[in-house]
């Protein structure tokens, strides 16, 4: 074989939750009210570019999720494969994995960021250096504005002409859908979908394109194209954003739905726990459980055959923590729900005929707080993303190997100190953190107006 397969840690969970996710829209094709629902989504111009977006990163960091050792060259009949692990990103994007300099480079640059001292016809001079893996194409007169706007133009048309076989390839499924239901896509906003489609395949056609000849959003410290780093942050930020959920929701709902129903010293029980939880600050019981894996992981570097798998072993505990330590609000709303919901008169007609606790809890409760459970998920996201980058920036985050928002943040303490600032770094994060906090909120919005019984009601 070319390849030999590794699943990670984070790979497994994130094999699991896609799993689930498509058992769970499978599902939805028996549960009219919730094909509804979920469809009114998508009838919302905001929610339904938003989830273009969103599904967009999720692409990303899909792609970023295989993970392989790579086969090499060998003089031996055996085969060999290479120590190290590579995702499928890594394969798609090699030549802006390889395309290292020196050090620093400003966006578009042609030359390096800071002065060498060079000889130039048998003298020493201080002068910048030439790229020697990007804006080598360019003459010693080139118009670079001019190559910059060719080469921009040219890579979103190709851009558009992959946003063209995308729409069309979505226009003739939901024509057959039409067909077979009439109104399975009635009301969807295909325009919104359609333009932000557009929107993003034209961005990263041209960007793509250009860095074929250029750092487009310059060079690091180490020499390492910037836009490749963000690009393989995108990972990171989704699997401590869905992770950390997957990790979370177990404890919330089960704990909290028994502290409900049942009442009693069970929910005493319950209440102690979470209210202990709560008033220990998080943040010291974060630092001081990544220290002490820290340590443990020191002592023990046999249990790590590589870099990339010692990295994805703390990112995976980083989730674990993220996950115990904030179910609690969660489990807090749904004990309040639930001690609603158990007075019903519904709720009491299946107790008085003598319907089992668990069937109650599974048939009736459970459904009836799903909205509550859906809404938190989305909005929790946003905040884990950022507290990745919270974490980071204070050096208890992921490990300093791995690409993350957050460790190019804390790279970026010093480069704003630097005289001339060194603050392409610090926007390229910001920048792709913010696009996908924007649109899990935007989207949050729209899950809200549809899941909530108050609003859908109003």
């Amino acid at each position: 074989m070319p390849f030999m397969p590794v699943i990670l840690w984070t790979d497994a969970l994130i094999y699991l939750l896609m799993l689930i996710a498509f058992v769970s829209a499978f599902s939805l094709r028996k549960n009219r009210q919730l094909r509804g629902q979920w469809r009114s989504i998508f009838k919302s111009r905001v929610g339904a570019a938003a989830a273009v977006v969103l599904l967009f990163y999720v692409l990303v960091g899909s792609l970023d999720s295989i993970h392989f050792h790579p086969r090499v060259a060998s003089q031996s009949s055996e085969t060999e494969y290479s120590p190290k692990i590579v995702s499928l990103l890594d394969t798609l994007l090699v030549s802006l994995k390889d395309s290292t300099e020196k050090t620093y480079s400003a966006p578009f640059a042609t030359h390096l960021f800071v002065k060498e001292t060079m000889e130039l016809n048998g003298l020493q001079s201080r002068a910048y250096p030439k790229l020697t893996q990007r804006a080598t194409h360019l003459s010693a007169n080139a118009d670079v504005g001019f190559d910059i706007l060719t080469k921009s133009i040219i890579g979103s048309m190709l851009g558009l002409m992959v946003a063209g076989l995308v729409i069309a390839l979505l226009s003739l499924l939901a024509r057959q859908n039409i067909l077979k239901k009439p109104t399975t896509s009635a009301g969807i906003q295909w325009r919104s979908i359609s333009s932000m489609l557009m929107t993003i395949c034209m961005l990263f056609g041209a960007l793509f394109y250009l860095s074929e000849f250029y750092h487009v959003l310059g060079t690091d410290k180490v020499g390492q194209d910037v836009f490749f780093t963000s690009i393989k942050s995108i990972r990171t930020g989704l699997v401590i954003g869905t992770l950390t959920t997957l990790i979370m929701l177990p404890f919330a709902v089960l704990l909290g739905i028994m502290a409900g129903y049942y009442q009693g010293w069970i929910d005493d029980v319950i209440q102690y726990i979470y209210t202990t939880l709560n008033s220990i600050p998080g943040i010291l019981l974060i630092a001081a459980s990544i220290l002490m894996l820290q340590v443990a992981m020191d002592n023990n570097p046999e249990a790590f055959s590589t870099i990339e798998a010692r990295a994805d072993a703390r990112l995976f505990f980083l989730c674990l923590i993220l996950g115990v330590t904030s179910w609690t609000g969660l489990c807090r709303l749904l004990r309040g729900e639930t001690l609603k919901l158990r007075e019903l008169d519904y709720i009491q007609a299946g107790k008085a005929l003598g319907t089992s606790n668990l069937k109650i809890i599974l048939r009736h409760i459970l459904p009836n707080v799903m909205h509550i459970v859906l809404i938190s998920i989305v909005l929790d996201f946003s905040f884990l993303v950022l507290a990745e980058a919270v974490l980071a920036y204070i050096e208890i985050g992921v490990d300093p190997t791995m690409n993350s928002w957050g460790n190019m943040i804390n790279s970026a303490r010093l480069e704003m100190s630097r005289e001339p600032i060194v603050w392409w770094s610090l926007f390229a994060a910001f920048s792709f953190m913010v696009v996908l906090v924007l649109a899990a909120n935007l989207f949050s919005d729209a899950v809200r107006d549809a899941f909530d019984p108050k609003l859908r009601t109003r």
